[in-house]
């Protein structure tokens, strides 16, 4: 008796606890480890790009900024090939993810229903390459056969199909929205056009939402292909110029900011790299909170039922 916590309701019938016991406190104490472990890096990047070389170069910078200073987001902002490419990728990222849910829907939908004559079959062949895939060389000997080597569209179609997004949107149609529903606007000579627009669409917002931020974070945080398909300069994504200050000397990341007019020399690689890395993170993070409370209830509700 003495060891359960003590309970009051409230007035709206829930139950509030009014004593904590040593159990919630390790409960506590192991959820802020475990929050700082995602949150200390992410704040000690921060910290490092507003900081003064000097600090940085010694190692002396934790989670404080020491001389504080911006010299490093003016050498960012100021170089055009940095600002060109993330405008670039934000308009590919939101094509992507277009296109992405497009097929996406349109996969999902035909699949969640019955009546759909030889669904096993077209589910099967759609889940194909979830399982398996040709390869590198014959995947770029199919893109060169198709001149989509160095263009914009070798970033996007490629992947603008994914077997997973398809089977969890899927799912959740099959498990959130009711037959009746649809059965009722037959009845009323709706066609599946209309019923998919109007009555299946509006009531699937969690997993649209859920699967769009899978769809632009995936998009935006690849860089790989970039090695194989792109030459081209002014087709490189934020994330590959990132890549190359990370991996590059200060001659490297000179060459791929290019000459801002001595603002750069104020800054070190390693600060250079610290706003670089906040520079393409902030629009990521700056977009999940709006899509939190639907990305929360649809990877529940579409992954969880099968």
């Amino acid at each position: 008796m003495f060891n359960k916590k003590e309970e009051t309701t409230t007035s709206d019938g829930s139950r509030a606890i009014v004593r904590l016991h040593v159990s919630d406190f390790v409960i506590v104490a192991v959820l802020t480890i475990l929050c700082s472990t995602c949150i200390l890096p992410f704040w000690h990047v921060l910290v490092k790009s507003i900081s003064g070389n000097g600090p940085v170069m010694a190692k002396e910078v934790f989670l404080w900024p020491k001389d504080f200073t911006l010299d490093s987001y003016v050498s960012v902002f100021h170089d055009k090939s940095m600002t060109y490419s993330m405008g670039y990728s934000v308009f590919v990222v939101l094509l992507f993810t277009a296109l992405g849910m497009l097929v996406c829907t349109c996969a999902a939908y035909p699949l969640s229903k019955k009546r759909l004559k030889g669904k096993k079959f077209f589910t099967f062949v759609l889940m194909v390459p979830m399982y398996f895939s040709a390869g590198m060389i014959p995947s770029y000997l199919l893109l060169n056969n198709l001149h989509l080597l160095d263009t914009m569209w070798v970033l996007i179609l490629p992947l603008v199909y994914s077997p997973y997004n398809m089977l969890v949107m899927k799912t959740y149609f099959q498990s959130s929205i009711p037959d009746s529903l649809e059965e009722s606007a037959f009845l009323d000579g709706a066609t599946n056009f209309q019923i998919l627009m109007r009555i299946v669409l509006p009531l699937s917002k969690p997993i649209i939402a859920t699967l769009s931020l899978f769809y632009a974070v995936g998009r935006w945080n690849a860089y790989s292909d970039h090695y194989y398909y792109i030459t081209s300069d002014k087709l490189r994504l934020i994330q590959y110029k990132l890549q190359l200050l990370v991996e590059g000397a200060e001659a490297s990341i000179q060459t791929a900011l290019g000459d801002v007019g001595g603002a750069a020399n104020t800054t070190t690689p390693e600060v250079l790299q610290a706003a670089c890395i906040m520079f393409v993170t902030i629009p990521i993070i700056a977009v999940y909170p709006f899509l939190q409370k639907y990305f929360v209830k649809g990877a529940m509700i579409g992954a969880v039922k099968g």
